[in-house]
């Protein structure tokens, strides 16, 4: 299969992500959820989010213990096993403490899901598209959270009962079996994750089944320089995360420093709270539901509209840089516009406040969302991917509780301005971006490492020679192969 379409797979690992965090906003809010519950307090009714972020904090914490030792195809595998066991409690939930358990359990599991599969993604993907096969992970984010707003409010107009808010949760179900299958058979490991456990030959075999776009000579030069570098990488094998951050400081800064910065533009409150922004302006209900589905909507097509046609074309940094500009710039526009219309009956005036929300999901979304997630995890070497992109997952859910948490209570009182929070952060992290985080477009992922100042290893003619001597040799094992199938299926 093609990368492409293994990348529309293993997105369902991000798709659960963004659906399973989505549907609980709506899921607490069915009267019948509420009543059958028996009227949870609202700390217990907090808990839903509370518990389900901890759980994806535990699952990327998971990430960097297991993630390397596993390797990827079995680590999602394990979790796609508990996600559907997370998804299968919550939606059979009899009572409160049931609802909770289910909560966690797939919390943890889409935890180390979000931050894995643009791991592998960028593994499998050649330099020139890895900006679209790593970005799709990101576009799964969005797609669930589109899905999760419109499936939200169409279970509303369904009859009072379980299924308001069952039937949403069961929609999650079976997507964990199908991640699981195509895991198990047709999904390939990622070479870089082979040669470093040893397994050269089977690390050259799906190299060659993925990188089809390559000419013999082509596959062969990268394949060495991939396998050289991972080599002289592991000569320097950490330990410990002090040699981390003694030999590869600047790498894992910015990785942290790039999950970090998403959750501190404000998404996730703008996100959850977006309701109660669209109340404060006097919209009824049944506009808010319509509203908020346009929102995810907004959010998923500009998510893919720029995978598609530019992180490949205009590079990373200046996505990353755009984005945080423009986020600046609507913050103080949105807390304008709030402060002037939320408390007038100019309807013109709140539809341009209005307007602020959107402008800042297709920024967020188009520009930094996928971006994020996928340059986080190349800008690290194999040693540390797991390790570091599990701690950057951690500090982005956990950053999330602070500020999400707070969101009720800051807009009851300092109201539009908790947006300047949002303001001074982002412009700290354009700061940061702008001075240390390098370009990442067309480079594969070892010659990132000369764009830090690491050692990048360059190959005499003696070991391409050598490489081509082995890839003629499986090459030809390989249509072999080919024939032998071919006349199976004849047969």
């Amino acid at each position: 299969m093609p990368a492409f379409g293994i990348a529309l797979f293993a997105a369902i690992g991000t798709f659960l992500f963004g659906f399973d965090t989505g549907i609980a906003t709506t899921t607490i809010a069915h009267q019948s959820w509420i009543t059958y519950m028996d009227k949870p307090s609202k700390a217990l009714t907090g808990a839903v989010v509370a518990v389900y972020i901890a759980g994806e904090a535990g699952g990327a914490l998971t990430q960097t213990v297991l993630g390397d030792k596993l390797g990827r195809i079995r680590f999602m595998q394990m979790m796609c096993i508990i996600v559907t066991i997370g998804t299968t409690v919550q939606t059979a939930a009899i009572n409160m403490n049931m609802f909770l358990a289910g909560r966690v359990l797939a919390g943890f599991a889409v935890g180390g899901l979000v931050g894995t599969v643009p791991i592998y993604l960028s593994e499998i993907s050649a330099p020139h598209q890895r900006g679209l096969i790593g970005g799709i992970s990101g576009c799964g984010i969005s797609f669930g959270t589109m899905v999760s707003n419109w499936v939200g409010m169409a279970c509303g107009y369904a009859s009072y009962g379980a299924v308001q808010w069952r039937l949403p949760l069961a929609i999650q179900i079976p997507w964990g079996i199908i991640l699981f299958i195509g895991l198990s058979t047709f999904m390939p490991d990622s070479p870089r994750q082979l040669i470093r456990k040893g397994h050269v030959d089977r690390a050259r075999v799906e190299f060659i089944k993925i990188r089809r776009d390559l000419h013999s000579t082509e596959a062969q030069e990268e394949f060495a320089l991939m396998h050289a570098q991972i080599e002289y990488e592991m000569e320097r094998e950490i330990k410990s995360y002090k040699d981390i951050f003694r030999l590869f400081r600047r790498r894992a800064m910015v990785s942290i420093a790039v999950q970090t910065m998403t959750s501190l533009t404000g998404v996730n409150v703008i996100q959850y709270y977006q309701t109660i922004l669209y109340k404060s302006l006097g919209i009824s209900s049944e506009m808010i539901l319509v509203l908020a589905g346009i929102y995810g909507t907004f959010a998923f097509l500009s998510n893919a509209l720029t995978t598609r046609f530019l992180t490949d074309q205009w590079g990373r940094r200046k996505m990353i840089l755009t984005g945080l500009s423009g986020i600046v710039l609507i913050e103080i526009y949105a807390a304008v516009m709030q402060l002037k219309f939320q408390n007038s009956n100019n309807k013109v005036g709140k539809g341009f406040a209005v307007l602020g929300i959107y402008l800042f999901v297709v920024t967020y979304y188009g520009m930094l969302n996928s971006t994020t997630w996928l340059y986080g995890a190349e800008v690290l070497p194999i040693a540390l991917r797991s390790k570091v992109m599990g701690l950057a997952a951690a500090s982005h859910f956990i950053v999330n509780v602070g500020i999400t948490e707070a969101g009720p209570s800051a807009f009851a009182t300092i109201k539009q301005n908790y947006y300047y929070v949002f303001v001074g952060c982002t412009s700290f992290f354009l700061v940061i971006a702008w001075f240390y985080f390098p370009e990442t477009r067309h480079k594969t992922l070892e010659e990132i490492a000369a764009a830090f100042g690491d050692k990048v290893v360059t190959l005499t003619e003696i070991e391409i020679a050598q490489e081509q001597t082995v890839f003629e040799e499986k090459a030809t094992m390989g249509h072999v192969e080919d024939r032998r199938t071919e006349a199976h299926h004849q047969v």
